[in-house]
């Protein structure tokens, strides 16, 4: 895979694809400048509209930490991965299995599973299949259940707006001119523009109708991991504005899982505090291999 003119990847970060049973998937992929790599891999997702570029900033700090391979996709549909005209293959079960097939893509050791807002709903999934060796599950900016308020709002907006529009010309009449609002560098402003188009609609529209009706599903997944042993963190910035940190505060604690809150961070810690969001990402995953270790 090039690499866009307007993306610079950091040293020991490299585009590549992944390839399994449910098909191709655009990664990112970090691994360890030097030494030899003695720590499972880890698996990152993004959220709705988003890519793996979202990880890009944490990418290298937590391969050096001594992974295998830090692993960032783009979902089915999303920017550089295929997407299909099938809407059922969008929704967070179907998404989930293609998160089941990466991970087991990544084996034979147990992975470290990242999944970031929308993400969090699709990977939680995957847990609760009980498919796959986790060493570790974290929920990044996500939430119990669908989104509410102004998020709900944007999603079925921009769910409405796609056959009517396109993205060609959302991009060009609210989203490009917001950019430039915001003082984006004009590369960044490519980027966004390039992932934007990349973009399937027939995707957008079906994961928009999945994160505005997914249900509840925290005390099967708090149930799943206690039955496996698996370690859970939710990691949320300070000022989230899709899922309320209250709401994400009171899911960590019904899954008994640790909680790390990002200072100075709102929905995407991973962009707006890279290295905290790294150092608490690499304390629990180092936690969790001790705690399996001493078993």
């Amino acid at each position: 895979m090039s690499t866009p003119r307007f993306l610079t990847l950091p040293p020991n970060v490299h585009r590549t694809y992944v390839e399994t049973p449910r098909g191709r998937f655009a990664a990112l992929e970090g691994l360890p400048g030097s030494g030899v790599p003695e720590r499972c891999p880890a698996l990152l997702v993004p959220g709705y509209t988003g890519s793996k570029e979202d990880f890009l900033a944490i990418l290298q700090p937590l391969a050096d930490a001594g992974r295998r391979r830090v692993v960032a996709i783009d979902m089915r549909g999303q920017y550089e991965s295929p997407g299909c005209d099938d809407p059922s293959r969008y929704t967070c079960g179907a998404l989930g299995e293609d998160v089941a097939s990466l991970v087991q893509a990544l084996g034979p050791d147990p992975v470290h599973l990242v999944g970031h807002s929308f993400g969090g709903l699709v990977t939680r999934e995957t847990v609760l299949s009980g498919q796959v060796r986790l060493m570790s599950y974290t929920l990044m900016s996500s939430g119990p259940a669908s989104v509410g308020g102004p998020s709900a709002a944007k999603a079925r907006a921009l769910m409405e707006a796609i056959p009517q529009l396109g993205m060609d010309r959302i991009w060009s009449l609210t989203l490009e001119p917001d950019a430039r609002a915001r003082g984006l560098a004009p590369e960044i402003i490519d980027f966004l523009k390039a992932r934007t188009l990349g973009n399937c609609e027939l995707g957008l529209r079906a994961m928009a109708a999945e994160l505005l009706s997914a249900p509840d599903r925290v005390d099967e997944l708090a149930k799943a991991a206690d039955d496996a042993g698996l370690p859970i963190l939710v990691l949320y910035g300070e000022d989230d504005d899709v899922w309320e940190p209250p709401e994400q505060a009171a899911m960590a604690e019904r899954l008994d899982a640790a909680k790390v809150v990002i200072p100075g961070a709102a929905h995407s810690p991973a962009v707006e505090a890279p290295e905290t969001t790294a150092g608490a990402l690499t304390d629990f995953w180092n936690r969790s291999e001790r705690s399996c270790r001493s078993l």
